[in-house]
């Protein structure tokens, strides 16, 4: 996908997001596609055209992935949904995360040391979900982290404030082959493995390792988090782990919901967590 493409993308992307704000506030009403599109200011047909060529199926059918039946449905199927993850091996070729993805934490030293020495290249991108940041050191994938309201200065202090002695480059060019390999499965199938240089403490980089074994199209509840790492009265320290999660959407966190089937917070946005895992609930159906 070209770059125009993705900014275009994006642009698609912020006005569904505010039809997703809406149906998230009214489910339960089940608002007709005449009201979504009026919420949006743009025409039933625009909106109908625009919603379905994003994701794929109409504004109505997505809803249905949006109630909390769904989220129950789901985490009911999620019983022990890590462990056989774990023994099965996550071989599917169409899951990107499942081929790719490997955590490479930094030492004990490193990690004290905030990063001094190293050279992080970031870069602003368009992304299926808005504008995100990038970056990465010369042995992976450091931080991806998601813009809201068009305001960069809070995900680069966060980069900053993670890695407060490192030499931070802005580098789009060096970053922009990654973005298209998260947000592109098909791009990465037969390529290099993600890796990614996590700074955390043991007990987070336990918590982030389970979350990538999660399979898209699933969700499962902090406290499932928490038994399947051996901790299961740990479920808000898992909750502040989870939080804590520096590469956003490759370490899936927006797939942990709470127990009660409510979506809760998400650094992104509630509307971008609830896109995304209406987004890959789609796509794991098809």
């Amino acid at each position: 996908m070209t770059a125009e493409a993705f900014s275009q993308t994006s642009i698609d992307y912020e006005r569904v997001e505010k039809a997703i704000q809406f149906l998230a506030e009214n489910f339960h009403s089940q608002p007709s596609l005449n009201q979504i599109a009026a919420n949006i200011h743009v025409s039933e047909y625009h909106f109908q055209r625009l919603f379905s060529r994003w994701v794929g199926i109409s504004p109505k059918r997505f809803l249905q992935f949006l109630t909390k039946e769904y989220a129950k449905t789901l985490l009911e199927e999620s019983i022990n949904l890590l462990d056989v993850t774990y023994e099965s091996g996550l071989t599917s070729p169409g899951r990107l995360h499942d081929l790719f993805v490997t955590c490479e934490a930094v030492t004990p030293g490193e990690y004290k040391a905030k990063g001094e020495g190293l050279e992080i290249a970031y870069g602003y991108h368009a992304t299926p979900f808005g504008e995100c940041m990038l970056a990465k050191t010369d042995r992976g994938i450091c931080s991806l982290s998601f813009v809201q309201n068009d305001d960069r200065r809070p995900v680069f202090a966060s980069l900053k404030n993670r890695w407060q002695n490192a030499k931070l480059i802005k580098g789009p060019d060096v970053t922009r082959p990654l973005i298209k390999k998260i947000f592109n499965p098909s791009e990465g199938q037969n390529s290099t493995p993600l890796h990614l240089v996590l700074s955390g403490t043991n007990f987070q980089i336990k918590v982030w390792e389970a979350l990538i074994k999660i399979p898209m199209g699933a969700v499962v509840s902090y406290e499932d988090v928490a038994a399947h790492i051996g901790m299961p009265k740990a479920s808000r320290a898992v909750g502040n782990a989870v939080g804590s999660n520096p590469v956003s959407f490759v370490i899936p966190c927006h797939r942990v919901i709470r127990k009660t089937a409510e979506f809760g917070n998400y650094g992104g946005g509630v509307a971008r967590k609830l896109a995304i895992l209406g987004w890959e609930a789609v796509r794991s159906n098809n």
